[in-house]
């Protein structure tokens, strides 16, 4: 491997190019924060959740410690819990099912589409009866927005509607990407996100949000967020968390938020370089008709992504894996229910999904190396094979 490729490709997330663009910003927004001294939910906070509920056009944005608690703060809110069946999809981040054994319901893993990677409603109406027939509360259901891309809430949500199941958007990786005119934050009764330093709208550290336009729910959001505490006085009103989001990083996140619209265009040009360079060697991501995504992952499947993965390695070109494991395959979730008829294509992708360096600030030359790459690991094969049959 030699020295310039390796350089070529410096993160598979650059944040530092990032970093560079917003200068010295950074430091005057932090330096505030050590002024003023209200280190935890100080005004920063209340200045990030009304611009961030003005961009997706949310009545209200409550924003919390990090990614998993706004999804656990959302259980709470409803009171899900034992006896509760929680639909998740099988192919996905540990999170999504870890909150429902947290809050003591009982996780239905659902099948995903092999198409956008999301769930699979057809799936989802099978999961609702398998947990009736366990003698389970059919509850909610918690689509993920997996790699960027906004799931079918429409399809979902009338499945939901007909079965009285609250729906909770799992926007982790999809805040910033809309679908039919709508935003992401404006697709459920709640949406909650993640603030992660890795996601397309991230912190230097842990945080997180959630959405909702109901103005009951909101509020009862702000107090399980602090204890349980009331809005105006000391008093614990619910057995609530400890969940509130640090100033500085609220201060981070409004300066990264003034970049984040050409960010997310950036994104999307990058998505389509790739698609055009790769389309003919491996599965390329697929939009939904009237979705946008803004491209947390740039994921590909293959049949041979150890090869692509080696080759990747040997030119100095960072890759991932999202997920390796479908989560009913995982030991704490192995007797967990599942949709009749198993979770095919949940655990095809498991076994056959690699997630390519995917950033605003990767460069046409970088992405120039990484599909050489690609279609050199795939075609030294098939030439073997064919001088093999000769």
């Amino acid at each position: 491997m030699s020295k310039d490729r390796t350089q070529a490709i410096p993160a598979f997330i650059d944040l530092a190019a990032q970093r560079e663009r917003l200068g010295d910003r950074l430091e005057q927004a932090i330096s505030a924060v050590l002024r003023h001294g209200q280190y935890v939910l100080g005004p920063e906070v209340a200045e990030l959740e009304d611009r961030l509920q003005s961009f997706c056009g949310a009545r209200h944005c409550i924003t919390c410690a990090n990614g998993t608690d706004a999804l656990i703060l959302a259980l709470m809110a409803d009171g899900i819990g034992p006896g509760d069946a929680v639909f998740v999809p099988a192919f996905t981040f540990v999170a999504t099912v870890e909150v429902a054994v947290l809050c003591g319901a009982s996780p239905v893993f659902v099948d995903v589409r092999p198409d956008t990677f999301n769930l699979d409603a057809v799936s989802l109406e099978a999961a609702i009866g398998e947990a009736g027939r366990r003698g389970l509360k059919p509850r909610c259901v918690i689509p993920v927005d997996l790699y960027g891309q906004p799931a079918n809430y429409k399809d979902i949500g009338e499945i939901a509607e007909a079965h009285n199941l609250l729906m909770i958007a799992d926007a982790a990786q999809s805040f910033g990407a809309s679908l039919d005119g709508r935003k992401v934050g404006t697709l459920a009764t709640y949406t909650a996100t993640s603030f992660y330093p890795s996601k397309p709208l991230g912190c230097y550290g842990d945080g997180g949000a959630v959405f909702t336009d109901d103005d009951e729910k909101a509020a009862r959001l702000r107090s399980l967020r602090n204890h349980g505490k009331g809005p105006d006085r000391p008093d614990t009103e619910h057995v609530g968390l400890n969940s509130r989001l640090d100033s500085i990083q609220a201060a981070i996140l409004l300066e990264k938020l003034r970049l984040f619209p050409d960010e997310i265009l950036a994104r999307q040009q990058r998505a389509e370089r790739y698609n055009e360079a790769l389309a003919t060697v491996v599965k390329v991501p697929e939009l939904m008709p009237g979705a946008t995504s803004v491209w947390a992952q740039y994921t590909i499947v293959t049949d041979r992504r150890d090869e692509v993965a080696k080759s990747c390695h040997d030119a100095g070109i960072p890759t991932a894996i999202h997920y390796a494991s479908a989560l009913n395959c995982l030991a704490p979730y192995r007797q967990c229910p599942t949709a009749p008829g198993g979770l095919p294509q949940a655990e095809s992708l498991a076994e056959r999904v690699i997630s390519l360096p995917m950033h605003p600030y990767l460069s046409e030359d970088a992405q120039a190396l990484i599909v050489a790459t690609i279609r050199e690991a795939l075609a030294s094969r098939k030439a073997g094979v064919a001088r093999a049959a000769e």
